[in-house]
């Protein structure tokens, strides 16, 4: 029979013969099928462990897999009970003044999702397989486990290496930041989860860039927060726009990613960064830079500015950084950098939510960068990335020139990209997948009405080059489709 490698191909074969077996009786065993199917031993087991969670395989170590006994069939009452009281549960305010907690992931999962099979993403937040180091990952969580006490619990703040190197990280080698001043996370959605329920308490306005990461405004939102929107350009955040809503809005915060922001790609203005801590400062106010996207820095970026963490003395900034965007989605290890008596609030917010990172991930992500793979891996990831988004420009400039583009960033994984005026991006995006491409439409990156559509195209998680010429021709004909006529 010809070679089959999935594990759902193999679980729907073995799902359709179990009409064959008895009840109780013992189907081939994982070496016959490993024969039969020229799979391997963990393709056969992940079959069967899919069918014995759909209760129609019995496993028994060193026995074998057998057909399981039929269910009893659930009465009404306990099959279907009536669950719409949630809807008042749920939506009940817990006193009148408090805004009512939305929990909306919508604008996330279009990163996260994979695009079902044949169509090409360019609409993802992460690197292909092709790009993460997964040798060297391999080889860290091999080292980490051998680790003398790598699986005995870890402090609470995080392993005192590894903030020692996010320390180096955050602040330069000789920087203000210690290891004492980091806390390490379980990645960077958990550490701005953190930061905003520690700033800010529920009902209260958080400044936020616009656009801005969706992933930020929906953690925002479940936490009861509003988000405010100040506009952002080609410089990065305006300054005067900044303190007029915090005049307006009584704010304590602002959440802003001064470096390749996502997803205009803007880089903040050398003068515009004194000017935000300076506003802030002025405002009473805590800055929450997520500093997302300094791994992925293009080849051609030339030298970094400093984070905003190392050029304030007086603890304005609760730094956010992780690990995860330039390696893989698996490795959610990050931290928080931050000075004078928040960090011991983020510290008990973090300890109350998830009590700490597991120690053997904590061990294998400084295997990593310990490693002499970890430079190459970075330059690689630089090189890359720069040769994707020359790729993308030059195939958008043939095919789409009707498509704007204010900025091509040298950092980033993505472009930013403002659509004909009238344009639907939800029907764009509805009509990108039908030709067989996986896109981001713009709304969710906004916190309020939108000043126009715009759309969000990845180059990075392609999973080669040619998927984003050939993804960009598949935009087109989406394009030619949807938008509207000049």
């Amino acid at each position: 029979m010809a070679e089959r490698s999935s594990v759902a191909e193999l679980a729907a074969w073995l799902r359709g013969e179990l009409d064959r077996y008895s009840p109780g009786a013992k189907l081939p065993s994982s070496r016959a099928l490993v024969e039969r199917f020229r799979a391997s031993p963990v393709t056969v087991s992940r079959a069967l462990a899919v069918l014995a969670a759909e209760g129609l395989v019995v496993t028994r170590p060193g026995a074998g897999a057998f057909r399981a006994e039929p269910r009893q069939p659930h009465s009404e009452l306990h099959g279907r009970g009536d669950t719409s009281w949630q809807e008042v549960a749920l939506s009940a305010d817990a006193s009148p003044d408090q805004v009512p907690r939305s929990v909306d992931a919508s604008g996330v999962t279009t990163t996260l999702d994979a695009p079902p099979p044949g169509v090409l993403e360019l609409g993802g937040g992460y690197l292909p397989s092709g790009l993460q180091p997964e040798k060297a990952l391999a080889a860290a969580l091999a080292r980490a486990g051998r680790r003398p006490g790598a699986w005995r619990r870890p402090p609470l703040e995080g392993v005192e290496e590894l903030r020692g190197w996010f320390a180096r990280e955050i602040g330069g080698p000789a920087g203000p930041v210690s290891a004492g001043d980091v806390l390490v996370t379980a990645g960077g959605q958990a550490a701005l989860t953190t930061a905003l329920r520690a700033l800010a308490p529920p009902g209260a306005a958080v400044l936020v860039e616009s656009p801005t990461y969706p992933g930020m405004l929906a953690a925002a939102r479940a936490s009861g927060l509003r988000p405010v929107p100040v506009p952002v350009d080609t410089r990065g955040v305006r300054p005067e726009l900044l303190a007029d809503a915090f005049r307006a809005s009584g704010a304590r915060v602002f959440v802003c990613q001064p470096l390749f922001q996502n997803p205009t790609g803007a880089v903040l203005a050398p003068d515009r960064r004194r000017e935000v801590l300076r506003v802030a400062r002025q405002a009473g106010a805590f800055v929450i830079e997520d500093d997302f996207a300094r791994h992925l820095a293009h080849e051609d970026a030339g030298p970094l500015p400093a984070t905003l963490r190392a050029e304030d003395p007086d603890g304005v900034v609760v730094h956010v950084c992780s690990l995860t965007k330039v390696t893989s989605p698996n490795l959610r290890v990050g931290a928080l950098a931050a000075r004078g008596p928040v960090l011991e609030r983020l510290r008990a917010i973090q300890i109350v939510d998830s009590f700490f990172v597991p120690r053997p991930l904590q061990e294998a992500a400084l295997e990593l960068v310990g490693a002499p793979a970890w430079p190459r891996h970075l330059r690689t990831v630089a090189a890359e990335l720069r040769t994707r988004r020359e790729l993308m420009l030059t195939a958008l400039a043939a095919e789409l020139p009707a498509l704007e583009l204010a900025h091509a960033p040298r950092g980033g994984h993505h472009l930013w990209l403002r659509l004909p005026d009238g344009t639907d991006e939800h029907a764009l995006s509805a009509a990108a997948l039908r030709a067989g491409v996986a896109v981001a439409p713009g709304r969710p990156y906004f916190a309020a009405e939108p000043p126009a559509p715009y759309l969000r195209l990845a180059f990075a998680p392609a999973a080669a080059e040619g998927d984003i010429v050939e993804g960009v021709r598949r935009l087109r004909a989406a394009c030619a489709e949807v938008l509207p006529e000049s």
